[in-house]
């Protein structure tokens, strides 16, 4: 019986926020791989070790939580006035599916620092010291994403004193903008898809209660924390071994999916694991966060939980948080209200690890809300760098 040899693909291991991934330049992909289809899907998932039944993802570079089974690609891009392309994909764990839906926002940070190393950013645009702005064109979503990225001795910055809550080590700080990060209409309707800041959602089976439905950042379903029993103030051990609690959020995402025209029945959910969110909003409440920090109620202006790929996640996705600042924005959103109501530009809300600030700039115009930009503060780092290796047969 004959053997193929493993092959092996130039690849970087990152850190981006509060996730990591293996990225990939598209180019150093096998050629069969380099455009979107099942054989670029079948690398990925056995890249990171999927499907495993196990839920462990030992035979691959994922970590078993949808924070770490994440793939990057990054080309140079054709777009005017953009230094690259980045395109995500988010692995599912124990099923052979790469969901494309979405972006990562987390990762985005590390999309900055990985195309000026790899050569993707016009060397004239880098400064030998300072802040290389990289344009980003988010092919998933279609959306533009500014990275500043710090620049030391004509090297990317990574270490820092900046500290991310989520995050045990200090590192460099990167700004990344989300330009026009609200759905432009083309899948599911406005920012608003039902035209609603607030919207009676019936969920069969739970009840039904107020929900903000926003396309912003990441396809995102807002409800009040009470309104299915929870404080707002919950570590993840609370929701993630509950069953029923699980089964719960994904049947309010199933829902909220259809509200949003995102799918057309529920059962197409299950095929779109990565989108929409589901989060939870309460007012501000004193909480000891999972690294055993205290957050004091009067250093947040609100909490929330969101849930990812099925799991309550363990701080908080960069989408989302483009989501929440965008809704915190918008008056009368259970976000806004959550936060004390009123005109606001920024939001400190509480995770289960911390805080994180978010920004945002909406406006209205014609009776619409439209939202120029949000913007956070995130880190990344190189963890690895060489080659992925990956069973020939794989492909």
């Amino acid at each position: 019986m004959s053997h193929k040899p493993q092959i092996r693909i130039p690849a970087t291991y990152m850190r981006g926020g509060t996730s990591k991934g293996v990225f990939f330049r598209l180019d150093d992909l096998p050629e069969v791989a380099r455009v979107p289809g099942a054989a670029r899907d079948a690398l990925l998932l056995r890249v990171i070790g999927s499907p495993d039944p196990y839920g462990k993802q030992t035979d691959g570079m994922g970590g078993a939580t949808s924070s770490t089974s994440k793939t990057v690609i990054v080309s140079a891009s054709t777009r005017p006035d953009h230094d690259v392309d980045y395109l995500f994909g988010q692995v599912a764990i124990d099923k052979a599916f790469v969901d494309w839906s979405g972006n990562c926002g987390n990762l985005t940070a590390a999309v900055g620092s990985f195309a000026i190393s790899n050569g993707l950013v016009d060397a004239a645009r880098v400064p030998s010291d300072g802040i290389c702005t990289v344009r980003i064109w988010q092919a998933n979503i279609g959306k533009t994403i500014i990275a500043h990225v710090p620049m030391t001795a004509g090297e990317v910055q990574e270490t820092g004193d900046f500290e991310l809550d989520g995050v045990t080590f200090p590192a460099a700080e990167v700004a990344v903008e989300f330009l026009d990060p609200a759905d432009d209409g083309e899948e599911g309707g406005a920012m608003f898809p039902t035209g609603n800041v607030v919207d009676e959602l019936e969920v069969p089976g739970v009840g039904t209660f107020p929900a903000t439905l926003i396309n912003a950042g990441i396809p995102t379903i807002f409800i009040n924390a009470d309104s299915i029993g929870y404080t707002g103030t919950e570590l993840q051990d609370a929701v993630n071994g509950d069953p029923k609690a699980l089964a719960m959020f994904e049947t309010i995402r199933a829902y909220g999916a259809v509200r949003m025209g995102l799918i057309a029945h529920i059962d197409e959910a299950a095929g779109r694991q990565h989108t929409p969110k589901v989060a939870i909003v309460a007012p501000p409440a004193a909480y000891t966060a999972s690294s055993g920090k205290a957050i004091a109620a009067d250093a947040i202006d609100l909490n929330v939980r969101a849930m990812s790929m099925g799991k309550l996640h363990h701080a908080m996705m960069g989408t989302a948080a483009v989501a929440i600042g965008t809704a915190a924005a918008v008056p009368g959103t259970l976000v806004n209200l959550a936060a004390g109501g009123g005109d606001r530009t920024a939001v400190t809300f509480g995770h289960p690890s911390g805080t994180l600030r978010v920004g945002a700039e909406a406006v209205q115009a014609d009776g619409k809300w439209q939202v120029t930009k949000a913007i956070m503060s995130r880190s990344a780092r190189v963890l690895m760098e060489g080659w992925v290796r990956v069973p020939a047969g794989a492909l």
